[in-house]
C-alpha cells in the first residue's frame, strides 16, 4: 500500500477520532448551558435605559430579593359574606405558614364595585434561590383556592416572573424535541434512504452539543449573556443551517461518486466544489449576526454572538466530521438507491427547468408580475397590530396575567401595577411631592432607601400599558430631574424606543457587511445590489403577510417590538445564502463561454432542487418556533418561515433569474465578464452540479 493510499485511509479515522474527543470533552458541559442562562428582565431591557437602571437598583435595596404576589378573589355578581371569609381564611393559612414583610397579616383592599378582594403578599423567605421562589409561588396557588362561581388568582411580579421562568425551561426541551423530529422526517423524504439520514442529522446534533459546550465555557469565563430566547434560536441555527449544508455537500459527494473510484477522492471533489460556497454563505449569515452587537437592546446584542458561533459550529461540523463519516461508510449509505461508479444518473423531467424556462420566455413579464406581488404583499405591514403588551406575551394566558386583567378591570380607578421610581434620597420627599403633583398621577408613596437612594411607587390614573399611562410616564421623566422612572410599563415603552433606534443602525449595518460579502465572491455590483435587494423585499413581504394574518388568524393583538430587527438580521442573511449558490453556478457558466440567459437558466436547474430541499428545512425548523407558547417567539418563527419559502420559491426561482436574463452580461457589472472578457476563475469553483440523480427526492435531486 502506498504513501498515497494510507493516507487516504488514514484522514477520516483521524477526523473521527478528533470529534470523538471533542464530544467526549464536550458533553459534560452541554447540559449545563440551562442553569447558566439569564432571562431577568434586565437581561431583555435595553443597556442604558431608565427602566434598566431601576430594576438594577431595585435589586440592591433592603428587600430586593422579596417574593411579591397579589392575591386575588372575584365574583361577577360581588363577593359575598362566605366569599370573604373563605379568602381571610386562605391568606391567613398563608400568613401563618411564611414570615411576611412588615411582619403583620397582609390587609385586604376592596374594589368599589364589590367584586374583588385584592391581598398583597411579601416575604423574603425564598431569597435570590429561584426554585424556592417557585415552591412557594405554587404552594401559595395551592392554599388560595376558589369555589363554584369564586376565581382565585395569584398574579404579581414574583407570579409573573415565576410563571414566565416555566415558559423559559420548557423552551429547550421542546424546541430541541420538535426541531430533530422535523429535521429526521425532512431528511427521510429528502434521501429516501433507511440509513443516509440519519448521518447528517447525528452530525447536526453533535454541532449543537459542541457549540452548547462552548457558549457555556464562554458564559464562564468572558461573563458572555445567554438568554432562553437566545439559546432557542441558536438551536434552530445550528440545526437549520447545518443541515443545508449536509444537503448541499452530499449532493454533490453524490454526484462525484459517478464520476470517480474512490470515496475519498469523491470527497475531496466534492469539497473543493461546494466548500467555498458554504463558506461565503456561513460568513454572510455569521457577519449579519455579529451585526447585532452594535444594538443597545440587551437580548438583541446577546443573540449575535451566541449565533454566530452556532452557524460556525454547524460549518466546522459539516465541512470535517461529515465527510470523514460518509468516507468511512462508502457506497453503501445510500443503499438502496446506490451511486455505482460510471453509471448515470435516472433522467427525470426538472420541475425547476420547467420554472426556468417560464422564466427565459417572458422575463420582463414575470420580473413585474413578482415584484407587484411582493409590493402588495408588503402592503400588509401597515396592518401590523400596535406594541405587544406584557399581559398579552403568551399564547396560553398564565394564572399571573389573569389576575393582572382582573384588577384592571376591578380597579379603574387607579392601576394596578406601580410606575417605579428611584431618586437620591436627599431629595426624595421633594421628588415625592413633584411626583403627586404630575399630571395623570393617583397617588405615590415612599419605599425602601439604601446606598444613597430611595424607592417611590407610582400609582397612574390610567390602565397599564395604555396612552394615557405612556403620557404619565414620559410627564414623570420629563419633571424628575436626576431620578429614573421604570417599572414593567416603562420597561415596554423603552422596549419600543430602543428596538426602533436599533433598526437605524444594525439594519445599514447587515446590509453593508452581506453587500461587502457579496461583491468580493461575485466580483460585482450589479448582481449583489440585486440580490440585496431581492432579499429585502422578502423581508418586507413576509412582515406583510404577518401584517395580514396576527391579528385576523392568529388572535395576537400586538407584535413584539423586536420582531421587524430579527427578522430583518435572519431573512436577509440566511436568504443571501440561496443567492450566492445561485449566482456562483451562474458565474460559473459564464466563464466557461456560455451566453447570460441560457447561464441563468442552467444555474436554476442544476442549483434549483437542492436550493428548495435546503429552503424547506430551514422554513420547517424556524417554524418549530411557533409551538412555543410566546408570542414573540411565534411572530419570529413565522415571519422568518415564510420568507424562507419566499425567497425560495418566488424570488430565487422566477425574479433573480428573469433578471439576469433582462440584464444579460450586465449583471457582472464592472467586472471583466460584463464586458465578456472573464475574470481569473477562482483556484476551488463553487460548483453546485445537483444532477436528477436516483435516489433523491423531487426537490434535492431533480
Amino acid at each position: 500500500m502506498g504513501p498515497e493510499n494510507r493516507r487516504r485511509r488514514a484522514v477520516p479515522w483521524v477526523v473521527l477520532a478528533f470529534w470523538i474527543a471533542v464530544i467526549a470533552l464536550a458533553a459534560p458541559f452541554a447540559g449545563k448551558l440551562g442553569d447558566v442562562q439569564r432571562d431577568n428582565v434586565v437581561d431583555y431591557l435595553p443597556a442604558d435605559a431608565d427602566s434598566t437602571q431601576v430594576a438594577k437598583i431595585q435589586q440592591e435595596l433592603p428587600g430586593g430579593e422579596a417574593t411579591e404576589l397579589v392575591l386575588v378573589y372575584h365574583r361577577d355578581g360581588g363577593l359575598t359574606a362566605a366569599d370573604r371569609g373563605l379568602a381571610e381564611r386562605q391568606v391567613g393559612a398563608v400568613a401563618g405558614a411564611h414570615q411576611l414583610t412588615g411582619g403583620q397579616r397582609p390587609v385586604a383592599v376592596p374594589s368599589e364595585d364589590g367584586t374583588t378582594l385584592m391581598f398583597p403578599v411579601a416575604t423574603l423567605e425564598p431569597g435570590a434561590d429561584e426554585e424556592a421562589r417557585t415552591a412557594f409561588v405554587d404552594e401559595v396557588r395551592e392554599t388560595a383556592r376558589g369555589t363554584r362561581g369564586l376565581s382565585v388568582e395569584v398574579g404579581g411580579p414574583s407570579a409573573l416572573q415565576t410563571d414566565m421562568g416555566k415558559v423559559f425551561d420548557s423552551i429547550d426541551g421542546t424546541l430541541m424535541i420538535a426541531t430533530v423530529l422535523v429535521v429526521a422526517v425532512l431528511l427521510i423524504l429528502t434521501y429516501r434512504s433507511p440509513f443516509l439520514w440519519l448521518v447528517p442529522l447525528l452530525v447536526v446534533g453533535v454541532a449543537a452539543l459542541t457549540t452548547r459546550a462552548v457558549i457555556y465555557g464562554l458564559v464562564q469565563g468572558f461573563g458572555l449573556t445567554v438568554t432562553s430566547q437566545s439559546a432557542g434560536i441558536m438551536t434552530v441555527l445550528v440545526f437549520g443551517a447545518g443541515t443545508d449544508y449536509a444537503l448541499l455537500l452530499v449532493a454533490r459527494y453524490r454526484e462525484e461518486l459517478r464520476r470517480v473510484p474512490l470515496p475519498y477522492d469523491a470527497m475531496s471533489a466534492a469539497l473543493r466544489g461546494c466548500g467555498p460556497a458554504v463558506l461565503a454563505s456561513s460568513g454572510t449569515v455569521a457577519a449579519g449576526l455579529l451585526c447585532l452587537l452594535a444594538a443597545d437592546l440587551n437580548s438583541a446584542r446577546g443573540l449575535g454572538p451566541v449565533g454566530a458561533l452556532g452557524v460556525v459550529g454547524a460549518l466546522a461540523a459539516m465541512l470535517s466530521l461529515l465527510p470523514a463519516v460518509l468516507v468511512l461508510l462508502g457506497r453503501r449509505v445510500f443503499w438502496p438507491l446506490i451511486p455505482a461508479y460510471g453509471s448515470e444518473p435516472g433522467q427525470r423531467r426538472s420541475l425547476f427547468a420547467a420554472m426556468g424556462g417560464s422564466a427565459g420566455r417572458r422575463p420582463v413579464a414575470v420580473l413585474a408580475s413578482g415584484a407587484v406581488l411582493l409590493g402588495a404583499l408588503a402592503l400588509g405591514a401597515f396592518g401590523l397590530p400596535g406594541t405587544l403588551k406584557q399581559e398579552d406575551s403568551f399564547t396560553d394566558r398564565p394564572d399571573s396575567v389573569s389576575a393582572m386583567r382582573t384588577l384592571a378591570d376591578a380597579y379603574p380607578e387607579r392601576s394596578s401595577q406601580p410606575i417605579g421610581v428611584v431618586t437620591r434620597t436627599d431629595g426624595a420627599e421633594a421628588v415625592l411631592a413633584k411626583a403627586r403633583t404630575t399630571k395623570g398621577v393617583a397617588g405615590a408613596e415612599r419605599g425602601r432607601s439604601a446606598d444613597g437612594w430611595t424607592e417611590l411607587a407610582v400609582f397612574a390614573k390610567d390602565a397599564p400599558e395604555t396612552a394615557g399611562e405612556t403620557a404619565t410616564i414620559k410627564a414623570l421623566r420629563a419633571g424628575l430631574d436626576g431620578s429614573y422612572v421604570g417599572g414593567p410599563s416603562a420597561q415596554q415603552l423603552d422596549l419600543d424606543d430602543t428596538s426602533a433606534r436599533d433598526r437605524l443602525i444594525v439594519i445599514p449595518l447587515v446590509l453593508a457587511a452581506v453587500l461587502l460579502i457579496l461583491i468580493a465572491l461575485l466580483r460585482s455590483l450589479v448582481a449583489p445590489l440585486m440580490l440585496v435587494v431581492a432579499v429585502v423585499a422578502v423581508w418586507g413581504a413576509a412582515m406583510g403577510l404577518g401584517g395580514l394574518l396576527f391579528e385576523s388568524v392568529f388572535g395576537f393583538s400586538g407584535v413584539d417590538p423586536g420582531l421587524p430587527l430579527l427578522s430583518f438580521v435572519f431573512l436577509v442573511a440566511l436568504g443571501v445564502d440561496y443567492g450566492i449558490f445561485l449566482m456562483h453556478r451562474m458565474r460559473e457558466e459564464s466563464l466557461s463561454g456560455a451566453e447570460s440567459s441560457a447561464a441563468a437558466l442552467t444555474a436554476l436547474r442544476t442549483t434549483g432542487g437542492v436550493i428548495a430541499s435546503a429552503g424547506i428545512v430551514l422554513a420547517a425548523t424556524f417554524a418549530v418556533l411557533m409551538n412555543l407558547p410566546l408570542v414573540a417567539m411565534v411572530e419570529l418563527g413565522f415571519v422568518v418561515a415564510v420568507g424562507v419559502l419566499l425567497d425560495t420559491f418566488l424570488v430565487r426561482t422566477y425574479l433573480v433569474t428573469s433578471a439576469s436574463v433582462v440584464l444579460g452580461r450586465r449583471v457582472w457589472w464592472p467586472g471583466g465578464l460584463s464586458r465578456g472578457v472573464p475574470d481569473p476563475a477562482p483556484q476551488t469553483p463553487a460548483r453546485l452540479d445537483v444532477p436528477a440523480a436516483a435516489g433523491t427526492s423531487s426537490l434535492a435531486g431533480d
